[in-house]
């Protein structure tokens, strides 16, 4: 284990951080097998009735750790891909999956994964500061789990995930990706006083009506096209793109930052 994961409990609250600040709070495998054992523990804990999801540090998160050998990981593969993206969205809906009303607070950047992450929240609070997206694309992969249509919409869907553009914080409240913008000086106290007015209300109440809501969504197939993007995600990772091949040379000849660069600087 690494130890990513910071758990704080107060006034039946807890608080849960994803602790890699140095990284931009950005996921690996061990990061994400961390996380399940926290959820776990928590959605058994009598003592906590609502789980605040946080980033350590300025952001939330960069999504999942470029530097991280995945392929070397998981392997070059289809089937490598494949079990890669499934572990993946079993991470991410960890909070969809958990009993207990889960808030996201938002501040710095909220991307790929991590935006995901925050996406499979029940409720999101986001500071002013904050910027959203799904820039995967751009990279010659797709998100693992397109829960995006069914937050904001088919039609804005598309043009975020088709161009990997960044969106500020009040322009998620504006497609209903986020419920309430604050200014940073606020957030904590902001999301502090929503989650303190959930942990009032009864657990039986919380647990029926969390999953009446999420069934209504998997009865009109959420998991069902989730799992179907798995297999055609993994069809797309597991192929060289122009794109990835140039991508790949530079950053193996001048670093990820490099790459990084070069390819959105084609987008400015």
């Amino acid at each position: 284990m690494t130890d990513a994961i910071t758990v704080e409990k107060e006034d039946r609250i807890a608080w849960v951080y994803i602790d890699r600040p140095k990284a931009m709070n950005s996921i690996e495998p061990d990061t994400m097998k961390e996380m399940h054992g926290v959820f776990q523990a928590l959605g058994e804990d009598d003592d906590v009735a609502v789980i605040v999801l946080a980033g350590a540090g300025k952001h939330f998160g960069a999504g999942y750790d470029l530097k991280f050998d995945w392929t070397g990981h998981y392997g070059n593969t289809v089937l490598g891909w494949r079990k890669m993206l499934q572990e993946c969205v079993d991470f991410e809906f960890l909070p969809w999956d958990c009993q207990k009303p889960v808030i996201a607070m938002v501040r710095g950047y909220c991307l790929a994964g991590s935006c995901e992450l925050a996406m499979m929240s029940c409720i999101t609070i986001a500071s002013e500061d904050a910027k959203f997206g799904e820039p995967e694309i751009r990279f010659s992969t797709s998100p693992p789990a397109i829960v995006m249509p069914w937050i904001v919409g088919l039609k804005k869907a598309r043009e975020l995930l088709y161009t990997g553009d960044l969106i500020d914080a009040a322009e998620a409240h504006r497609i209903g990706m986020v419920n309430k913008v604050v200014p940073e000086a606020d957030l904590e106290a902001e999301t502090r006083k929503l989650a303190k007015r959930i942990a009032a209300i009864s657990p039986e109440g919380l647990l029926t009506t969390k999953s009446s809501i999420n069934q209504t969504a998997e009865i009109a197939g959420f998991r069902t096209s989730i799992a179907y993007g798995i297999n055609q995600g993994a069809m797309l990772d597991a192929s060289e793109t122009q794109a990835l091949k140039e991508f790949s040379r530079i950053r193996e000849a001048e670093g990820l930052t490099a790459a990084i660069r070069w390819r959105e600087s084609q987008f400015e």
